[in-house]
This record gives C-alpha cells, structure tokens and sequence, in this order.
C-alpha cells in the first residue's frame, strides 16, 4: 500500500484524463516541484475532498464503546481453544478501544496477561498484570491476577517477591468484604500448591533470564568510516557521471563482513491486509491478525503485549517509552489524521512524518534546502570526475578544475545519515509520468489542506492523560507552500529510495514440530547511506533487519576497487531477465547491465534449470523456441511449447490443492496428491525445476506431521538440490532450508546428521543475518542439546 487505495487513485487518474489537455501541458511541463504543487493545489476541488473523506472514514481508527466487550468474548474462545497467541491479540485490539481507567482497559489488560501467561511470556505478564490494575481492575476480581503474578515471580525465580505476593493476597483475602463472592476454595487449593512450589525452590539460586541484546545484532562494524557514517572503514564513497553516487570496497572484503549498519532515519509500519471499507456494523470489527498487532509502530520491535495510543485504535507500541516518543515526535499531529494516512499510503505518510522529524520550526532550513536545490550550479555529466572516499568532486569551469561536494556530504566532506542526506536523494521528477506527479500533489495538497486545518482545531481524542492533554492546536508551517513542496519531493523520492524492511515469519501448524518460514514486509523506510548502493541482479550483499536497523553484509569476497552492490528486487533466481529488466525500467528508471543480465540477455533462448522442461523418454532438457526438441543426439521427441505450458498450469493447482489438503491437517489424502503430482512432474520438468522443489517440501511437511523422520528428510533433500540450483548453495534460501532439515534430523535423533546440517546451517546463515538471528539461536540450542546427548569416547578428557 506504497500508493493511495485503489478507489482514490482510479478517482484522481480519471479525473487527469478528464482535465483540459491545456491545464495537463501545464502540469506536465512545470520546471519545478513549486509549480506542480500549486498547479495542483488549484485543481483540488471540494467534491473531491468530500470523496476523500468519505474513504479515509471508511477505516476504523477511532476509539468505538463497543468493540472492548467484542474483542474480549473473542479473546476468551480463542483463549479456551488454547491459541494463546491469537488470544492475545484479540485482548490487545480491545485494549486499543478501550479508554484509559476504565474497567473495559482493566479487564482486557488482565485477560491478555493469561494469554501471556500461558505463552511463557512471564515478564510481559507482570506488566499487564500491573496496567489491570493501575487502570482500574475490579477489586472482586483481584485474587485472579494476584494468583497469576505469584506465579509469574515463580516462574522467574523471584520467590522472595512470590512470598510477599501470596501473603498479600491471603491478608487482602481474610480481611476484605468485598472478596467474598469469590471462590474461595479455588484461591485456598491454589494458595496453597503455591507455598509448596515455593519450598520447593527456596534451597535453589534465584535464576533471571538474560535477555539477548538485540541492539549488538551481529558483530560491530571495523573500525569507524571517517567519511561515511554507519559504514565500515572498507567502505569508500565515490561518484560516477553514469552511475551517480556509489559504494567500493576500500580493500579485500570477506564474507559475512557487516559493511553498513544504519538505524532507519524514518519509517512506517505496513498496515498489511487491512479490512475492507465498511460502512455497515457487521464489518467493523476486524479479528484478522495484521502487522500492527504484532510491531511496535515506533520501533518495529515484535510484541504481542502492546500499548495503544489514548486518542487512537491504530497505533501501538512496545512499551510506555515508545508511545511517548512517537507523541513528542510526529503522533500528536498524525493521531486525527490516521484514516485519511491508511487511504494515502505509505508513501504519503512517510513524506508527512519526515517533515516532522524536521520540526515545523525549521522551516527556514527547509526552504534554504530547497533554494540551495534549485539554484545549484550542477556540472555536465562528461566533466565530472570519480573521487574516492573524499566527499568531494571535481568540475572544469572557466578552464579551471573546482573542487565541488558529493550531493548529501557536509562541508567537510563527510556524508552523515541525516536530513540533508535525506533531501539530496534524487527524487527522480523528470522521469515520473505527468500523471503520477499529478497524483503525488493531490494526495500531498489533500494532506496539507487537513493539517491547515487543525491549526485552527485542538486534536480532540477525550483522553485524560497528561500527554494528550497538551495536544492542542500545533504550531503548523507558516508557509505550506514549502511544507508542501518538500513533502511533494519526498513522496516522489521513494519510488527510488524507499527501502522495504522485512522480517522472517516462521509457519506451520500450532503443533507442528517442523516450522517453515518466508521473508515477508514489515514496514518502509528511509536509509540514507544504503540508498547509495547501486542494483545488480546478482548482487555480492545481503540485508538483514533487527527493528529498525538494517545491517548490510558481503555476501562473497569483494575485492580492492570493486563495487558493493545491493539487489532492489528483481533477482535473478526469482525471475527472468525480460521481467526484470521492465520492473527495473518502470521503478528506478534505468536499465540494467549486470552480469546476469548481460549473460542471459545472450541466451534468450536458454531456460534456467529452475524453469525447464524435460524430454519424456530420455530426461534430457528441451529446447527451441514455439516447438521443443529433445537436446539429446538420436532423441527425435518433440512437443510445442504450449501444450507443456498447459500441463504445467494444471500441475500448479493440482499442487495448491494438496497444500490446502496439508494445511487442514488432512495428511493421508495430502500425501497422495502430492504423489500423484511427483509422478507427472517427473513426466516433462526437469529433476530441479522450481516446481518439483514445491512437491518434495510438501511431502516433507506432511511426512514430519506423521513422525516419519526419515522419509520427511529424504524429501527435504530432494528439496534442497532444488532451491541449490536456483538460488546458490550459500544463499539465504539455502541456509532457511538448511535449517529445516536440521530440524527433521534433531526431531528424528539422527545425530550426526543433524550435527552437521546445524553446522551448514550456521555457516550459511552467519553470512546473511549475523549470529544473532533467531534461527542460528535455535539452531545452536539443538546442537548443545545433541551434544549432551553424545557419549563421550572411552579414553577422551571432558
């Protein structure tokens, strides 16, 4: 959702098509973003206004009196089909409307905290234990979570603050009228199976989980970049008349070396599948579980214990600390404008909290940025010269060789993350049609119009905390003409800038032993110094997220000189080079010659094995164009292209049908289909065709549900040459399937197998996420767990 919903943007692109083809010149051939803005601006009318806020209503991001009481019924059947982790979302989403010291808070806060409980998640639920009560839980209802909290410091080994806890509540029980409803047999047997756990641990030492601290993700960079902030000393900044601003290994560069690690300067949380547009009762209430139940919208940290924001039932957070920096910082102004940001998009959204950062005070900077833009003195291209690691380039002017900084670089040279960095990416505004800079403006014009507006207008939420108490009129730009402008130039900046950040979602069935997983959107964001990675198709670096910092590390040897580079999404192990050539083409407005693209542009004919048909009667590769021949001397088997297409088509639902077979927990009749599809796959695709890995993962699955260790390890093996072929044998992909088998083989007891799969595994995945990664962590508890298994050799010293 980069772009405005469907209905605004089809809404704005007719309205274009219905302009004047004077006032489209006009827009079109504008010299500067000041002239599209307020070309713009002027065609903005109040019919469409009144459209856009039809749509924008059509999110529920208020505060609605009846949703607490929904979501906790919700809550509880889940609760009591022991899906705890949905529960606690559900808990969560009726927290979100619940207003602040109200039973309705109290009694959701609570409720999740059981959730929590039951999860292991023992320090999360002492804090939503002590959020019941500080907002309100009833005093009748108190031995339930007083029980639980005991529990809890139990559970830690805090048996001191246990002791206390039950001593309170059988005190608090005694001596208070109001208990009396409650079942006090229950709290008696409870009480006391609690004061034997609690003798029974009092001879042992108290224990505290040591908590991984996610911030040191990987290790440190090598030594400081005196010229390039979050970057490694091995990393030079150069430029290039053709290729723009560019990164180069300074010296020999290993694999797995970090090369940058850079907090994002902003980002926004992807909402995901949001509900649809409702305008009746009956769809309102969402239950699907989206990426904002599960991220803190700060700081992107997994939770399922969030905070709301008091004035909204949108934004969430992992902790008090972050609700509050998100309020100083942008949420004050962006909480009443929550609908109107979802049906703008991200992109919108984010242009809106970068100008915030920036503060509406600095408007003067903001302006000096913009005119220092648009009256640089920008050299031709031919007389620019390649500077490495100086910050500073050179231009022939007068017959006279000027020394002139790398756009984003400071007057010493340096190139910080920061805002200026920020502003100098390109934003590209020759290349964009004229009607997408159309529908940029609008949004933008749309935007400032409702932020005018609440100059006038306090930000009524009818929350009592202090916080939101201050939230009255904000001081808005005095000039939103440039407040515009810059949003404008943003908007239009991350077409080419935006960095997509991703996280690992790890599936499976609740019981299943054996998790898959796939990278999936987490959010968006803004990195300054990883935008100036140039693309390759086949690039020689891979990305990995920890909240909201990226760590970009070498994924081959890079040698002295040569350039880092950087996949934008098209890669070549996932698509082919005419598809990636027109994304690459319609995105980033360029054309791309890497390697891969020159090496298959050269053998347009030629299939990647991933992708090929097989001869039927001898297994040799297919080839030719409309009508395929066997490769094979002697072979005279032939078949058109289309009817194998036809085939495999079929095949691909005949395997979808099977996953959903899989996926309902129907494992017999999975396994037959899936065989059935092995067996006419093997027909006419070749033995690593992308297709055939897909059959062989399934029935791996399937075979693991049934306990069938080894079958389900011979499968994945078939499974791993597959995704080798394709994506390399040190990709991500490979380390991801690495770490499946070692699973199959741990759960098995196949020792030395899964010794050295873990090994593999870990060396593979190092490369790519650092050690601190959630899968590496796991793999190196199986691998202590075999080792104790392991009998230790006669003679051999411990």
């Amino acid at each position: 959702m980069d772009l405005p919903v469907a209905e605004w943007k089809s809404y704005l692109l007719q309205k274009w098509s219905l302009l004047p083809k004077s006032i489209q010149v006009t827009v079109s051939t504008a010299e500067t973003l000041s002239d599209v803005f307020l070309h713009s601006s002027s065609l903005l009318q109040p019919e469409d206004e009144i459209f856009l806020k039809r749509l924008s209503q059509g999110y529920s991001v208020g505060k609605d009196s009846g949703a607490p009481l929904f979501y906790r019924e919700e809550g509880n059947k889940t609760f009591q089909e022991k899906d705890y982790t949905v529960a606690a979302v559900l808990y969560s989403k009726g927290v979100s409307h619940s207003r602040p010291n109200t039973e309705d808070m109290s009694l959701c806060y609570a409720n999740r905290s059981a959730a929590l409980f039951h999860l292991g998640q023992y320090e999360m639920c002492l804090k939503d234990i002590i959020r019941a009560q500080t907002h309100g839980y009833p005093e009748r209802l108190q031995p339930k979570i007083m029980l639980r909290k005991a529990e809890c410091l139990m559970a830690l080994g805090r048996l001191q603050e246990a002791r206390q806890t039950i001593s309170d509540l059988e005190r608090n029980f005694t001596a208070s009228p109001t208990l009396a409803d409650f079942p006090s047999q229950s709290v008696q047997r409870n009480l006391h199976l609690l004061k034997m756990k609690a003798q029974d641990k009092e001879n042992l030492t108290e224990t505290f989980p040591v908590a991984l601290a996610k911030t040191l993700e990987g290790v440190d960079l090598r030594e400081e970049n005196k010229q390039l902030s979050n970057a490694s000393s091995s990393v030079g900044l150069c430029m290039d008349p053709l290729k723009g601003r560019y990164l180069v290994a300074t010296r020999e560069i290993l694999p797995g070396e970090p090369l940058v690690k850079e907090d994002a300067f902003v980002s926004v949380l992807n909402p995901g599948e949001l509900p649809p547009l409702h305008h009746s009762l009956e769809s309102k209430w969402d239950t699907r579980v989206t990426n904002g139940d599960l991220y803190c919208h700060r700081c992107l940290k997994h939770t399922l214990a969030t905070v709301p924001c008091d004035g909204c039932s949108y934004a969430k957070y992992c902790s008090q600390e972050c609700l509050q920096q998100a309020w100083k910082l942008y949420h004050r102004i962006e909480c009443p404008l929550g609908g109107l940001l979802l049906t703008l998009g991200v992109f919108c959204h984010i242009a809106l909290r970068l100008t915030l950062l920036v503060g509406f005070q600095d408007v003067s900077k903001i302006r000096k940025l913009c005119d220092e833009f648009s009256n640089k003195d920008i050299p031709e291209s031919s007389n620019w010269v390649k500077t490495l690691n100086s910050g500073l380039g050179e231009i022939e002017k007068n017959g006279k060789i000027v020394e002139t900084p790398i756009p984003g670089c400071d007057v010493n040279g340096k190139y910080e993350s920061n805002y200026q960095a920020v502003f100098n990416l390109l934003p590209h505004t020759e290349n964009h049609s004229p009607e997408h800079k159309f529908l940029c403006a609008l949004c933008v014009n749309a935007l400032c119009r409702q932020l005018e507006a609440a100059s006038f207008q306090p930000v009524t939420t009818g929350a009592s905390s202090s916080q939101l108490k201050a939230a009255v009129a904000p001081e808005l730009c005095p000039d939103m003409t440039v407040w515009g402008v810059v949003m404008l130039r943003h908007m239009l900046q991350l077409q080419c800038n935006a960095q997509a950040i991703t996280t690992i979602l790890h599936t499976g069935s609740k019981e299943g032993i054996v998790t898959g997983s796939r990278q999936v959107r987490l959010a968006t964001g803004i990195f300054p110094v990883i935008s100036l990675l140039n693309h390759s198709c086949s690039p020689n670096t891979s990305v990995s997220f920890v909240s909201t910092v990226a760590t970009i590390r070498a994924s081959q040897r890079i040698g002295k000189g040569q350039e880092i580079l950087h996949c934008y999404g098209p890669h070549k192990s996932r698509i082919g080079v005419a598809e990636r050539q027109q994304k690459l083409r319609s995105q980033y407005f360029f054309d791309c010659t890497c390697p891969a693209c020159q090496t298959e542009t050269r053998c347009m004919a030629a299939r990647p094995r991933w992708e090929a048909f097989c001869c039927n009667s001898c297994r040799a590769p297919m080839q030719g164009d409309d009508v395929l021949s066997c490769g094979r001397r002697g072979c005279a088997e032939s078949v058109r292209r289309d009817h194998l297409t036809s085939r495999l088509q079929d095949l691909r639902q005949q395997v979808g049908m099977a996953q959903k077979l899989l996926s309902d927990g129907k494992l017999e009749p999975a396994i037959q289909q899936l065989s059935w599809c092995q067996h006419d796959a093997g027909s006419f695709l070749s033995a690593e065709h992308a297709v055939l890995g897909e059959i062989e993962d399934g029935l791996a699955q399937a075979c693991a549900a049934l306990g069938d260790w080894q079958k389900s390890a011979t499968h994945l093996q078939n499974s791993l040459r597959v995704v080798e072929a394709r994506h390399g044998p040190s990709s991500v992909e490979m380390g991801h399937e690495l770490f499946k088998l070692a699973q199959i083989f741990f759960n098995g007891f196949a020792v030395p197998e899964a010794l050295s799969t873990i090994q593999k595994a870990e060396e593979v995945l190092s490369l790519h996420c650092g050690p601190w990664d959630d899968e590496i962590q796991e793999l190196q508890k199986m691998k202590s767990c075999l080792l104790d298994l392991t009998p230790t050799p006669v003679g051999s010293s411990v």
